[in-house]
């Protein structure tokens, strides 16, 4: 069975493959049927330095959160990043639901 990938507007996560917290949010996405930009930190220095100037670290993974009133938010963290994308997940079902 094929699942259909929802996006999320404005939204990037930052990883390596071989780190254990990005796989684990990677699965997380996955199981959640999402499907973000993945910026790899190991394969480009241009996505290692956009991660260390925007989020002032370059600690992975890493959700990159554009808002719609441009300010953007920096979110470390495996369990903290797989939560808000769940909050995400069920606002954007409640509002179809209304």
């Amino acid at each position: 069975m094929h699942k259909i990938k929802k996006r999320l507007k404005g939204h990037e996560l930052y990883y390596f493959g071989s780190c254990p917290f990005c796989i684990k949010v990677r699965l997380a996405l996955w199981w959640m049927g999402l499907e973000l930009p993945l910026k790899d930190i190991l394969s480009s220095s241009k996505n290692k330095d956009a991660l260390l100037v925007g989020g002032g670290l370059t600690q992975v993974p890493c959700l990159r959160i554009e808002h719609e009133e441009n300010n953007v938010q920096w979110l470390y963290e495996s369990d903290d990043i797989i939560r808000y994308l769940k909050q995400q997940l069920a606002r954007k079902k409640a509002l179809r639901e209304d």
